[in-house]
Formats: C-alpha cells, structure tokens, sequence
C-alpha cells in the first residue's frame, strides 16, 4: 500500500516548484519586459525641458517654424537619430511635443551616406526632412560602405538629395554637420572638420539647409562634466544628452538665421 504521508509530501513539493516556476517566470518577464516597456514608454512621453529652455527668440528659427507649421517630418541618420545605444530615444525626441504634422523615421546603427541611399525604398515622403549623417563616414572611412573622403562624402550627399526630391519634391531638407566626436583622436577630428566644411559648402550650392550644432556641443562639453550628457564618446543619453543635442541644433539654426 502506498504512504498517505509520502502522497501528501509529493503534492507539496510539486507544489512549491509550481509557485517558484511561476515567481521566477514574473521576475523574468518583469525584469526583461515590463520594465524596460515602461522605462521606454516613460521616456518617450516625458516632457523634456530644453537645455536652457525655448526662449522666445528661439521661436524665430526656421526649423522651430516648420516644426509648428503642420508640415510633415521625416528624421534620417544613425545611431544617434535611432537611439539604440540609449534605450531607444533619438536626440530629436525633446523637439517632438513641437511638431505639429506627422513624424517618421529612417535610421539605424552603424548607418552612413550609402546605408540611406541602399534603402531608398524605405524613405518616406514628408514636407521636411532632418538629417543627421556622417559620423560613421567619417570614424571608419577606410571601410567598405564609408565615404573615404569629403568629396565622395557630399557626392552621396547629392545622391540621397536627388532620392528625396524624387519622391517629395517640393521638400525642405536639413543636414546637421557630422556630429561630435569625445574621444582624443587628432586625425578624425580633422577629417570630420573637412566633411563639415564640404557639406556646408554643398548645402549652400543645392538649396539645402545646414546646421552646425558642434561648436555649442563642444563648448558645453567642455565647460561641464561629459558624463552628465554622454553615454560614451559618441551617443548622447536618454535624459540630459538629447536634450542638450536638441537644444543645440535649434541653437545653430537660430544663428544660422540671425548671422
């Protein structure tokens, strides 16, 4: 005959490893799903207050303009306008309560010049778009996909143009300069000068924008303390680093404007 005992002791324990097997899969899903879905959700519908805040100059930018125009915007770039290095926020998510028209998106990690243009296919049509491109093209120029030098940087440049204005070609197109670079390496902060210069001598010759928020960024970063604002030498964090990357575009065109 089988012990009552032994029954009752067996059903214990399979109850215990049920109510462990169960605690252990809502840790799991609230440390790797629900926490970071919140995290995200939470920073993405934060009201960020721009460093310094949107004075009422500030308004008289072009950029701040179209952003309360209505018009449609599309942001391009890398990892910095994707945000995959800071849990999903691009450096423009601060300027966002300030659009008025629809907003989209085409970036990834690791993207240059090419990468746009590779996926041409996938760029939406907008009023206005913002990009953001180079950096990459400048840190690992001798690689395959990377512009090796200035010129072919802003022949790429022409080439996305031209792919925009086929598809929307009434559009306004920005580019912001390569973006800064915190890490001592002497050689790329001078090619990233050169691409700078090349693109802003572009952009003036083919009825683009440009907009040059490095020297505000460099002398913040300077001043204060880097970590504050960065998650490394490239990226900008999710809280005080978009909103200083933010602010200092909208900075740049306003002087752009004013100059």
């Amino acid at each position: 005959m089988s012990n009552p005992t032994s029954k009752t002791k067996s059903r214990k324990t399979t109850v215990v490893l049920a109510v462990i097997l169960v605690l252990l899969v809502v840790f799991a899903l609230t440390i790797f799903v629900i926490l970071p879905n919140y995290h995200y959700y939470y920073l993405t519908h934060v009201k960020y207050p721009l460093y310094g805040g949107i004075s009422a100059e500030f308004k008289d930018s072009e950029l701040y303009k179209d952003m309360q125009s209505g018009k449609s915007f599309c942001f391009m770039g890398d990892s910095i306008t994707y945000g995959n290095v800071n849990g999903g926020i691009p450096w423009y998510q601060p300027l966002t309560p300030n659009i008025k028209g629809e907003r989209s998106s085409l970036s990834h990690g690791g993207w240059m010049v090419l990468h746009l243009i590779e996926n041409k296919d996938k760029i939406p049509a907008a009023d206005v778009y913002v990009i953001a491109i180079g950096v990459n093209d400048v840190a690992v120029h001798w690689t395959e996909k990377a512009s090796h030098d200035s010129a072919e940087f802003t022949e790429r440049i022409e080439k996305l143009a031209n792919i925009i204005r086929s598809k929307s070609p009434n559009a306004k197109i920005y580019f912001i300069s390569p973006w800064i670079f915190f890490v001592e390496d002497y050689e790329r902060s001078e090619r990233a000068v050169q691409y700078r210069v090349a693109l802003e001598n572009w952009c003036g010759k083919n009825d683009c924008i440009y907009i040059n928020p490095v020297p505000f960024l460099a002398s913040v970063l300077d001043d204060e303390n880097c970590e504050k604002y960065m998650m490394d030498g490239f990226h900008p964090n999710s809280q005080d680093g978009v909103v200083l990357y933010s602010y200092a575009v909208l900075k740049a065109d306003l002087e752009r404007k004013t100059s």
